[in-house]
């Protein structure tokens, strides 16, 4: 018998059963089977199969009263076998701060489809690779609320201790770190080694905190640079064009190259792309002309999980490739860019934006490596992620260009090169990829073959441009915005950058009574510097 036929009958039988005598003779033989494999007592294997069949997302103490046909006061004594699972990582709280709701972890259900009992990961005699596996699921358990940040400390010190044979952890421990700031490098290195991520954001560190105050109190301490962690080199705000982002955080290059020695981790790091998570998405309302509204929320409606699922699954039945590209082209600042954003904060999905002109290596032999190692993190990310995330190419022009024939010298032989790994890899691909590009003439046939949505992304009609005015400036009046809609054939992307110049004007002089005049020059400006850069190069 299998486990999940063991699973089948015990449900079968329990229904109504009040967990009467009869009902576990009956289902004995089932529920010790189940009891045994998984190491749990008689009555968890019960409430675990109740839990598979009413789950396995969401399941509460009302659901297990229910189904057993018992008081809901009664169903609050399962709280220790309930407890008793979750250690076990059988069921997983699906908030730490409240203990009502329960889910089945996507592992077990992975394990069962294949007649196998999920185990417990090993804890001790790990090596490196193993430990940073490790931190990836409890790291994950974090984020999803299945794990408290007490918790995890706690679960940070044993598995440190009982492995301190491994270098990392000699040489974390060396530092003398508290607890807290042994757990805020964890999270750095996780967070490199396994999600090839090294620009933390204040939304990953808050995680890490069980009250707002203390998540402010470490906030000021890493803006001002005083944090223990800066001052001890190991974390440091990252720079951007001599810059220092103060809300934006890295390991330093001693910290990789000491902590991280075992894991190879290049201290001269090629940042092919940056992975944005969809939660630090901000919304931003998107205007479009009537066509594109419609095939933007037709592709909005395809990637929303449950029915991405269904598609990628029919897709698979029926022998069709399950990559989904799609190609966003137009004029700039018409809204590819900003509309695949959105599209990723609306479904959920995180978005790995790839660095085009970074890919294309000035060494020759270094830029087919650099698009291999960014589709294999694409991959993996995919393999991880509970929701497949999107693959990103910015201004891919340089990239999908039309082919050189008879290419003879090295630039050109490694830009087909690229492409045609790109090509290869397109059709192979098991995810979600844009592209946005300006150029549409220069795109390769076989290319444009390979993309399954197409969107021609058009300027904003004056009705559209009207909305976008308002949405920039609310005060303006009436009468304002249709002038200046009607008089300037504007893209979204100049209208934003004429509000942003009317916003600095007005910090610095205050504001005026009649803001037409003052709009009117910030639009013939951006006009002009429109004009003036379309003759560049001619």
């Amino acid at each position: 018998m299998t486990l999940l036929q063991a699973i089948e009958r015990v449900v079968e039988l329990s229904e109504d059963s009040k967990m009467s005598k009869e009902f576990m003779r009956k289902a004995k033989p089932e529920i010790q089977l189940l009891a045994k494999s998984y190491g749990i007592t008689e009555r968890q294997a019960v409430l675990f199969c109740v839990c598979m069949e009413r789950g396995p997302r969401r399941v509460d103490y009302n659901d297990l009263a229910s189904y057993l046909d018992i008081k809901k006061i009664s169903a609050l004594s399962f709280a220790g076998d309930i407890d008793a699972l979750v250690r076990r990582r059988l069921l997983k709280y699906r908030d730490v701060k409240d203990e009502d709701d329960f889910d089945i972890p996507t592992a077990v259900i992975r394990c069962l489809k294949h007649n196998e009992v999920y185990q417990m990961p090993r804890r001790t005699g790990l090596d490196c690779a193993e430990l940073f596996e490790l931190l990836y699921q409890w790291f994950e358990d974090l984020n999803d609320d299945a794990i408290s940040p007490g918790e995890l400390q706690e679960e940070l010190q044993t598995l440190f201790d009982d492995n301190r044979q491994v270098g990392f952890v000699q040489r974390l421990r060396q530092y003398h770190l508290s607890e807290e700031d042994e757990m805020m490098v964890a999270l750095f290195c996780h967070c490199l080694v396994n999600a090839d991520d090294n620009d933390i954001r204040f939304g990953q560190i808050e995680s890490l905190y069980s009250t707002k105050a203390d998540f402010n109190n470490a906030k000021v301490s890493l803006r001002s640079g005083e944090h223990r962690l800066m001052k001890a080199k190991l974390i440091e705000h990252r720079c951007e064009d001599g810059i220092a982002a103060t809300t934006r955080f890295c390991l330093t290059e001693d910290a990789k190259r000491n902590l991280l020695a075992e894991m190879k981790i290049s201290t001269t790091e090629e940042k092919l792309a940056d992975v944005i998570k969809s939660k630090d998405l901000t919304e931003k309302k998107m205007f479009y002309v009537k066509e594109n509204g419609q095939q933007v929320g037709e592709l909005q409606s395809l990637l929303m999980p449950g029915k991405y699922s269904e598609i990628h699954r029919r897709m698979q039945l029926s022998g069709f490739r399950t990559g989904f590209a799609c190609l966003f082209y137009g004029g700039p600042g018409t809204g590819k860019t900003e509309t695949a954003y959105q599209l990723a904060r609306q479904t959920g999905r995180d978005i790995m934006v790839v660095d085009v002109p970074q890919i294309k290596s000035k060494w020759v032999g270094d830029s087919e490596k650099n698009i291999k190692a960014l589709f294999d993190r694409y991959r993996e990310q995919v393999k991880r992620a509970k929701l497949t995330p999107i693959l990103l190419f910015n201004e891919a022009d340089a990239i999908i260009g039309i082919r050189k024939q008879g290419a003879q010298n090295a630039v050109d032989k490694m830009e087909n090169s690229i492409q045609n790994i790109i090509l290869q890899e397109m059709e192979q691909l098991d995810g979600i990829m844009i592209a946005t590009t300006n150029l549409t003439q220069n795109l390769d046939t076989a290319f444009e073959r390979r993309f399954l949505y197409k969107i021609k992304f058009e300027k904003p009609t004056e009705e559209a441009r009207a909305h976008i005015w308002h949405s920039m400036i609310p005060d303006l009046s009436e009468h304002d915005i249709h002038a200046l809609a009607s008089k300037y054939d504007f893209s979204g992307g100049q209208i934003e950058n004429i509000a942003r110049h009317y916003a600095i004007n007005t910090i610095l002089h205050g504001s005026s009574g009649d803001v037409l005049p003052m709009l009117i020059r910030h639009c013939d400006n951006e006009r002009l510097d429109g004009a003036r850069s379309s003759k560049i190069g001619f």
